[in-house]
C-alpha cells in the first residue's frame, strides 16, 4: 500500500484531501507544528522555521504532497506578514528538500500546492496558460519561490508537479463562505468594478486533481487548478445571492474602500484574469463541477441558475 505524507494537512485543503486518499487506500500520514495526535491519521511533528523535522515522517513518504503556508488573506500584508507569507512556503519546502536528499529511499512524486497569483494581480482579458511568466507582482514572485523548491525535487529527477490552485469553493470555510455572509445578511454587492475575473474550483475537483497527479505518472511541471467556466465576480455574486433567494440591493462595493480596510491585500479581490484548465483536462482529469450552476448546486445552493 502507497504510503502519502502530506504538509498542511490540517487545512481546509488538506484535510479534505486526506479523507479522499484514506478512501482511496493510501497511507496517510500528516506532517504538524503541532504534537496533537489525530485519531485518523499519523502526525509528525517539524517545526520549519527552526529547521526541524521528525525523520520518521519520511517513511510515510511515497509521495510528498507540499500544501504548508500560512493563509495569505487572513491579515493585512504589512513587511513582516509578507516574510511570515513567504518563509512559511519556501522554508518548509526546503526542509523536506534537505531532509530527503539525506535518505537512500526518495519518494516517487513532490507534489505541491501553487497559485493563480503566479499569473499576478491584474485584470485581463488574457488566458493565462501554464507557459506564461510569473508576474513582477507580491502575489507573483511569492509563487515563483514557492515553485522554485519544487523545482528543485525535479533538478534531482524526482517527479515534480506544481498545482496552481484557483479559489477554491467547498460547503465549510473557503472564499464561498465568507463571499455568502453578507449576501445572507441582505447587504451582499459586486466588488470594485465586479468584472474581474475569479478562477474557481470545487473543492471536490481540487482534491481530484492532486489524486491524478499521484497517480499519472505523465503529470510533471505545473498545472491550473480551475474550472473550465470563466465567471466574473459580479457573476458570481448574482448567482450566490440567486442560490439563496436573496436580493442584492446595494451598488457595488467602492474599490478605494476596500483599500483602506485591506491596503495591498484588496488586490486579491479587486483584481482577476481568467486562467486556462486546458492543460490539466488534456492529461486526462475530466472534471466533476466544471460549471458553477453545477458546483453551487452541490454545495447547497440549490436554487442557483443562470
Amino acid at each position: 500500500m502507497r504510503k502519502i505524507l502530506i504538509s498542511g494537512g490540517t487545512g481546509l485543503i488538506g484535510t479534505h484531501l486526506a479523507r479522499k486518499l484514506q478512501e482511496k487506500g493510501y497511507q496517510v500520514a500528516l506532517l504538524s507544528r503541532s504534537a496533537k495526535m489525530d485519531d485518523s491519521f499519523p502526525v509528525f511533528q517539524w517545526n520549519p522555521d527552526k529547521g526541524e523535522i521528525d525523520d520518521k515522517a519520511l517513511d510515510h513518504a511515497d509521495f510528498i504532497i507540499h500544501l504548508a503556508g500560512v493563509n495569505i488573506g487572513d491579515k493585512r500584508w504589512s513587511p513582516t506578514r509578507k516574510q511570515q507569507i513567504l518563509d512559511s512556503r519556501v522554508k518548509s519546502g526546503e526542509l523536506l528538500y534537505q531532509a530527503i536528499e539525506k535518505r537512500k529511499q526518495k519518494p516517487q512524486a513532490f507534489i505541491s500546492a501553487s497559485a493563480i497569483g503566479y499569473y499576478g494581480a491584474v485584470s485581463s482579458d488574457t488566458l493565462f496558460e501554464e507557459t506564461a511568466p510569473a508576474h513582477s507582482d507580491f502575489l507573483g514572485q511569492i509563487c515563483e519561490s514557492w515553485e522554485g523548491v519544487a523545482d528543485r525535487f525535479g533538478e534531482t529527477g524526482i517527479r515534480s508537479v506544481k498545482i496552481r490552485i484557483g479559489i477554491v469553493l467547498a460547503k465549510e470555510g473557503g472564499a464561498l463562505s465568507k463571499l455568502s455572509i453578507p449576501i445572507r445578511l441582505g447587504v451582499g454587492a459586486p466588488i470594485g468594478s465586479g468584472k474581474q475575473y475569479m478562477p474557481w474550483i470545487h473543492i471536490e475537483d481540487l482534491c481530484g486533481i492532486f489524486i491524478h497527479a499521484v497517480e499519472h505518472e505523465q503529470l510533471a511541471g505545473a498545472y491550473n487548478a480551475v474550472a473550465p467556466e470563466h465567471i466574473t465576480n459580479r457573476d458570481l455574486t448574482r448567482r450566490i445571492a440567486r442560490g439563496l433567494r436573496k436580493p442584492l440591493w446595494l451598488p457595488n462595493i467602492p474599490a478605494s474602500f476596500l483599500r483602506l480596510l485591506f491596503g495591498e491585500m484588496s488586490v486579491m479581490l479587486l483584481q482577476g484574469s481568467r486562467v486556462s484548465s486546458d492543460k490539466i483536462r488534456a492529461a486526462g482529469y475530466h472534471f466533476q463541477f466544471p460549471e458553477l450552476e453545477l458546483a453551487l448546486q452541490q454545495l447547497s445552493f440549490k436554487q442557483a441558475r443562470k
